[in-house]
Parts: structure tokens; sequence; C-alpha cells
């Protein structure tokens, strides 16, 4: 095995094209991993990690990029540094010496190139981005906070400063919003319409409004609020000015609020923050007995708080329990006998809580890295049903987000396909701006190895619009392809695998 490094001086990468550089270096053939990043003390400990000498990171510091490839051989290694190059440079408008093209290299330049811009995208590492989101709220701009690991106290203070100045503080770890009809982040392409969300949930946030979409309604805006923001602690400070925003906006007609289960005096005080505008909270996982105000609605699925949204609306939603491929009964009848287990490898976090709420009504007890009980954690007994979510940081430190990278939950899925006990597996499928091209093209053969010979059956989730750049309706048609079930919903993909495990048909028209 062979590592090749090199590191460009005084060069900053944004994450998203550093992701893109991975993507690019982890094609070519022959590579066994692949990163680039910022210098960082953590990516450095990394680098070591995977066995990158020392004395190649002696002086390296934070203002410095780095690529590096682990190839079988030497050869491979240097090619993925060249290709790694190329799609990172080229992205950025840095020359091939290192130096920084005529592109701005600070905000001031930006704002003094672009005086209309009123939102700023904050995507550095978490040590750096609290003084870079303070800045961008100094200049009077909304912030998309895309960055994480932004700690708990200084969420809630940059918070208090953005409603000081009548500001959008969207995050730390906002993976997506859409403002002005401009997606930001892992946004989806979806229509103009009348409903405005709400998310402390990233792909909660994708779910509802691509589902809007799909089933004809569209979205007026996306406000990502980051995922402790309906916590004790945060006490919502973003959700409700959000709401209030929404509130005045002339083409918002109904407001649908995601999230995990708030803290109950929190979430009291943010669904009383819509005033007499129509509100749905999808609260995952919420009892629904929570009392709430006059003209609030509540669900506790993305699918059932997008159909209530719907319903205030006063439009039908489409018919949910729809699936494509193979039926519970035949699905049974291509699998070997033994096989009673349920395993879901997901790429996005909401998506992967939905399905642990809905399989531990249906089936029981599921082991997760996010577990909705505590006692539901890893490591998971043998014989028991599990559900990951690989966006996590400990699938994702030194690679790429499954989203951006599919092959990153291959080597899982082959795992739990050689599971004898193992009967069915959900896999989703986001798309949008930012996600890899094909993630359908590079999941379809996998599945279609695990099925093979009687193996346990792969439900998928396409999560998307034909309007994205990898089109919703090719990427599905990938996955039937392959032999795969096809869902409507995120929902009913959990509740198809749980009616093959039991051989209970009934659960898949489970109401949501």
């Amino acid at each position: 095995m062979s590592i090749a490094i090199k590191i460009f001086p005084e060069t900053y990468i944004d994450s998203v094209v550093q992701l893109q550089g991975i993507r690019a270096m982890r094609e070519v053939s022959d590579v066994e991993w692949a990163s680039a990043g910022m210098a960082t003390p953590a990516n450095i400990e990394t680098l070591r990690a995977e066995g990158v000498d020392s004395a190649d990171l002696e002086g390296v510091g934070s203002n410095d990029l780095f690529l590096v490839a682990r190839a079988y051989d030497e050869e491979a290694a240097a090619k993925a540094l060249t290709v790694g190059e190329a799609a990172v440079l080229s992205e950025s408008g840095v020359a091939e010496s290192g130096q920084q093209s005529t592109a701005p290299r600070s905000l001031h330049e930006a704002l003094r190139a672009q005086r209309e811009s009123n939102v700023a995208v904050v995507s550095v590492p978490g040590d750096y981005a609290v003084l870079a989101a303070y800045q961008a709220l100094s200049s009077d701009l909304h912030v998309l906070l895309f960055s994480d690991n932004v700690p708990l106290h200084q969420e809630i203070a940059l918070k208090d400063y953005a409603l000081s100045r009548g500001r959008l503080l969207m995050g730390p770890g906002a993976g997506t919003a859409m403002l002005g009809a401009t997606g930001l982040g892992f946004a989806n392409a979806v229509r103009p319409g009348r409903v405005g969300l709400v998310a402390a949930a990233g792909t909660g946030a994708q779910e509802a409004m691509a589902l809007l979409d799909r089933w004809g309604v569209g979205v007026s805006q996306v406000i990502g609020v980051g995922g402790r923001d309906l916590s004790s602690e945060v006490g919502g400070r973003m959700a409700k000015a959000a709401i209030a925003a929404l509130r005045e906006h002339s083409q918002t007609d109904v407001i649908l609020l995601v999230s995990k289960p708030p803290a109950p005096d929190v979430a009291a005080e943010v669904l009383a923050a819509a005033g007499e505008t129509p509100l749905v909270g999808a609260l995952l996982g919420l009892d629904l007995q929570f009392p709430t105000p006059a003209g609030v609605v509540l669900a506790d699925t993305l699918e059932g708080g997008v159909r209530a949204t719907l319903d205030v609306l006063g439009m039908a939603a489409p018919d949910s329990t729809l699936t494509m491929g193979p039926s519970v009964a035949e699905a049974r009848q291509r699998m070997t006998s033994g096989r009673a287990l349920v395993r879901g490898l997901f790429s996005g976090g909401t998506l992967c809580y939905e399905s642990l709420v809905l399989l531990g009504r249906t089936i029981g007890e599921v082991r997760s890295n996010t577990p909705i009980h505590p006692a539901w954690g890893l490591p998971a007994p043998p014989g028991s049903h599990q559900c990951l979510d690989f966006g996590e940081e400990e699938y994702t430190r030194g690679r790429p987000h499954p989203m951006i990278d599919p092959e990153a939950r291959i080597e899982a899925l082959r795992e739990h396909g050689a599971d004898p006990e193992v009967a069915v597996i959900i896999v989703d499928v986001v798309l949008g701006y930012g996600a890899h091209p094909d993630p359908a093209g590079i999941l379809a053969p996998e599945c279609e190895s695990v099925m093979a010979e009687g193996g346990p059956q792969i439900i998928a989730y396409v999560l998307g619009t034909d309007q994205d750049p990898q089109r919703y309706s090719v990427q599905r048609e990938r996955l039937v392809e392959a032999g795969c079930i096809v869902t409507e919903t995120a929902a009913r993909s959990s509740l198809v695998a749980a009616a093959i495990a039991t051989d209970n048909p009934g659960l898949v028209k489970m109401p949501l």
C-alpha cells in the first residue's frame, strides 16, 4: 500500500469543494482511501491515524490545504493527487502555482464586489466558523452556518447577536435552506408554492420540500435553524424568529415546522409563535396528545406532516402506499428462510430517526448510533434490528458525507447483506444540489448482488424531484431495474421493511 500527500501552503478551499476533490480521487482505479481538507489539528490527527508519515506533516498548519491518497501502488496514488488537484483548484479559482486568483479573499472584498448580497454561507471548520459568522452578521447579512462542531454556548451567543441585528442565524450544522427560490447547501430543486418550511433537521427539510413539490404544492421559503435550536438550552430562538418572518411573508399561507421531539416548554413557545397563521408541526416521535394552540396541527412523521399541510390547504394527498418493484409476498418468496431482521443504512439523519420511530412501533427495539431510547444504542447484541446514520461523525471522519459519496455505505451494505438472519435492508438515496450526480448508478449493482441467491431484500427510497440534477424518476427506475422495492415516501420504506420481516402486509398501509 502506498500513501501520497501534497500540501498547498496558505490555500483555503471550502468543505464542499474539498468533498468534490475527495470524490474525484476515490474514483481513480486502485485507490483505497483519499481525503482533502485544511490541515487543522483535528485533521492532522486523522491523517496520522490513517498512516500518513508525521514527517510529511511537519510545519503544516490550519491555513494549508492537503490532498492525500492511499492506493495499492505508487502510480495510482500519484494519479489520484493529480485528479484531486484538478478538481479542487479548478472549482476554487486557484492557479496551479497554489496562489489564489483574483477571487475575493475576504468577506469584505466579496461585499465590495457584490454589494447586493444579503446572505452568507459559512462552511469552514468549527473552530473558525464562529468568527466568520460574527463577521457576516456584523455586515448585516443573514447567515447559513453550514459548519458543525460549534459549541452550544457559542451557538446561543451567535443567535442572540443575530436577533439583535434583525438577522437569521441558520445553524450550526444547517445543511439545507431555500431563500428567494435559491437553494443553499443540500437543497432540492422545487417549484414555488404556498408552504413556508422551518426545519431543525436537514434531510427532514429535504423530504418535506420534495414531497410538497411532487404532490403539487411547492414551497415559498425553507429556513434551517440547526438541530439544537428547539432544545431547552437554545430555547427555539431561531425557530421563533423564522416563524415570525414567514408569518409576514405574503406568499406563505401555511407554515410547516420539522424537528425531532423538542423540549416541551420550548415546543409550546415555538408553536404559539405562528399566531393566526396556520402551522403544522411534524415533530418526529412526539406524543400527539401534546397540547397545542388553536390553528396548530401536529404529526409525528414527515409524511404525516406533509399530508396535514395539504389538508390545511384544502388539497388531497396522493396515495403514498404505492410501491415499485416486488410486492411483500414476492419479496418474501425471493429470500431464503430464517431471515427476520431489519437493517437501515441511511445517509439522512432525520430519515434514520423517522425509521427508528416507525420500526420501534411495529417490530420493537431497534439499535442505532442515534437511538430514540438511551437503552437502544450501540454496540448491538446479536440478532438485533439496527438503523445506522452514516452521516454521523464516526462514519464521515476523513471521508465524504454519504450523500456525496454513495460508496461510503457499500462496505456496510455488503457486510449486512451477508448476514443470514437479515431479511430487509433499507437504503435512502438523497438527490439535490451538492449530492452525488448518480447515486443510484453506484448503489444499484451492489443492491442486485446482495439480493442474489436468496439474500435480503433491498427497500430503497429516493428523496428528490425531477427538477433535481440527478432526475428523481431516472434514479428510481435504476433501483427498480436492480430488483429493489422503491417506495413513495421515506416513512413507507420502514413500514414495507417491517411488513416483510414480520410477514404482515397490512403494515404497508398503516395510516400516518
